[in-house]
């Protein structure tokens, strides 16, 4: 999965530029399935400025992912995200841990270096998913409705380099998340900041369908 903006777009191609500031090409062809909001999509209806994640075979030499799928985000949305990052939900690494006052540095999916802090209401997790289906550490699409496993952990038990994600808000100036998760999903990388959806039968909404001929959810 490669997800980034649109900065080109032809019948045949799109040039995709990411939060890292790389740039891939992303192949398309007759098979290639096109979604938004869970709706199927025509190639044609993408444009620059638009936020996409591209499932497919990646040439990494060359930059360029031959996709199978591509989802659509509208810019708006993206633009949303981008702001709320780091006031309402944080995905990223962490590169520091300061057990006496409580605060984790965070390198963010934006590539911004965040401090948070947590606090008696904080909860931690590590692995499991969202009640909401979203993948850990990606931008939540909407607040938290119940959980769907994952193991109950401590602060002291995460470590620098574990990827983090979660929703919270500020307080007094830094963000406090009320729930921080661990793991390692395609959210929890460099190229977050999409909302994660997810098909009833438990597939990524951007992957490709768990059986051939799955009908899109």
């Amino acid at each position: 999965m490669v997800r980034g903006t649109v900065t080109d777009a032809a019948a045949d191609h799109l040039s995709l530029k990411t939060e890292r500031g790389d740039t891939y090409q992303v192949a398309l062809t007759a098979n290639t399935r096109v979604m938004k909001d869970r709706q199927p999509m025509k190639p044609a209806e993408i444009k620059p400025g638009d936020g996409i994640g591209a499932m497919g075979v990646i040439d990494a030499p060359n930059h360029t992912i031959h996709a199978a799928v591509v989802m659509i985000v509208d810019a708006a949305q993206i633009q949303k995200m981008r702001d709320e990052m780091g006031k309402s939900y944080i995905a990223g690494r962490v590169t520091a841990i300061d057990l006496d006052n409580l605060k984790l540095t965070i390198q963010r999916a934006d590539n911004v270096s965040q401090v948070i802090a947590v606090d008696e209401g904080t909860s931690f997790r590590k692995g499991g998913r969202r009640g909401n289906g979203e993948m850990e550490g990606e931008a939540p699409s909407a607040a938290p409705r119940g959980d769907s496993g994952g193991e109950s952990i401590t602060l002291a038990d995460i470590k620098v380099g574990d990827m983090v994600g979660g929703r919270g808000s500020l307080k007094n100036g830094i963000f406090v998340p009320a729930e921080l998760r661990v793991g390692n999903g395609p959210g929890l990388g460099p190229r977050a900041g999409y909302p994660g959806r997810r098909r009833q039968n438990g597939t990524d909404a951007g992957a490709a369908p768990s059986a051939p001929g799955a009908p899109p959810q």
